[in-house]
């Protein structure tokens, strides 16, 4: 039974709904140890936390990368062992610090950050390894750095770093480096990498000591508009690969890690929405849908981009924005017949648009409408609780063909 009966069947009992493909999660976590035989990866679960979806990827042999405490939590109750946890985010508090440790490795996204994990380690009694989040001095196309909220400056790393090997209480053991989303060019990130395995090294002699992980962050992007070439992750991984090789001796017994970003369970997702009805107005017809803006946002963030440029191809802005013509949109209807409508939602709110003039099937109450790609940034985005209407479910299809609650 294909994909298109699943939802059909599902959309028999939900008026709108979020349905994850197992198979696929699979296929893509495969093809990425496959491609790169020689890195650990981890699954980044700000993407998607759906239960059932964090329990299929860390079943592959993922780790997580968790963006706070209630994602680290997460990771712990799905199995995933405490090393193989990475938990970095801005602005950690000190009860996050305090209940993270054990649980996971702390990336310390600040220099104040990292004396107040000496701080708690100290009233502890206990050395804690951790990791530092570093801000740079280049970007995916430029050898100079950019301000960032995310890390420390390697300028600041580099002349704070002899200070902080003296805390008697923490013991640095990875680098944490990570710009950049939404890259389709293996080049492009394979020259990034190069310059993230010299700044390790760096970072290593002035440690003084072996680092345990460098991890590279993600980059690793998924095509949106139906001009986009996929990322050849083969080419990458033989990159990745050489660059492992060259720097053999340099860091020897480091681990190479990558973040799995929207990888792994993008275009894993499906969204649904049901027709509710149709209305004409001043020559216009308009099909109202359930749980547009409040079921999946970016596809309406795509409409308020095209209202405030004319650009044919405006600046991706992740994860809100990546392409005016992203998430292209299906009709499951027995209809042949052809008309211009737009889809709107069921919200009192003129933003609540996901198409204008597109020409469809004719449409009536019942009907299905699917938007692909939407495994990832989707559901955890959206703002569900505007209007206080009922949420989308999010469902799990196996890949014995049976589909179950993904929050579960």
């Amino acid at each position: 039974m294909d994909i298109k009966q699943r939802i059909w069947e599902q959309g028999q009992q939900y008026d709108s709904f979020y349905l994850y493909d197992e198979k696929r999660i699979i296929e893509n976590t495969h093809r990425l140890q496959q491609d790169f035989p020689l890195v650990d990866f981890l699954y980044s679960m700000k993407t998607n936390p759906a239960p059932a979806v964090v329990r299929c990827v860390c079943a592959q042999g993922f780790g997580v990368d968790a963006a706070s405490l209630n994602e680290v939590k997460l990771a712990v109750s799905t199995g995933v062992p405490a090393a193989h946890i990475l938990y970095s985010a801005p602005g950690k508090r000190e009860a996050d610090i305090q209940e993270a440790l054990g649980k996971s490795t702390v990336i310390a996204d600040s220099i104040a950050e990292i004396m107040k994990i000496q701080k708690i380690a100290q009233e502890k009694g206990i050395i804690v390894p951790i990791g530092i989040r570093i801000n740079p001095d280049f970007t995916f196309t430029m050898d100079k750095g950019m301000p960032s909220k995310f890390g420390i400056d390697e300028e600041q790393v580099l002349s704070l770093i002899s200070q902080w090997v003296q805390l008697p209480n923490i013991k640095i053991i990875g680098i944490h480096v990570h710009v950049k989303s939404q890259e389709l060019q293996a080049d492009v990130l394979a020259a990034y990498h190069k310059k993230i395995f010299q700044l390790a090294y760096t970072i290593r002699q002035a440690l003084g000591y072996a680092l345990t992980f460098v991890n590279m962050g993600s980059g690793l992007g998924i095509p949106y508009s139906r001009s986009d070439v996929p990322l050849d992750t083969a080419r990458l991984g033989r990159q990745t690969a050489v660059l492992i090789d060259a720097y053999r001796k340099k860091l020897a017994g480091t681990k190479i890690i990558l973040e799995t970003g929207r990888y792994a369970v993008g275009d894993s997702g499906y969204y649904v929405t049901k027709v509710l009805d149709r209305k004409e107005s001043r020559g216009k017809t308009f099909i109202i849908l359930q749980n547009t803006l409040n079921g999946f946002v970016r596809p309406s963030l795509n409409q308020l981009v095209r209202h405030y440029t004319d650009k044919e191809h405006p600046t991706m802005y992740e994860p809100f924005f990546t392409c005016t013509d992203a998430f292209p949109i299906d009709a499951l209807t027995e209809e042949k017949e052809t008309e211009m409508v737009t889809l709107a939602g069921n919200l009192c709110a003129a933003t609540d648009v996901i198409a204008t003039d597109m020409v469809l099937p004719k449409l009536k109450p019942g009907d299905l409408i699917v938007m692909n790609d939407a495994g990832s940034y989707a559901a955890v985005m959206t703002p569900m609780q505007f209007s206080s209407q009922e949420k989308p479910q999010q469902l799990f299809l196996r890949k014995d063909g049976t589909v179950v609650n993904a929050m579960e």
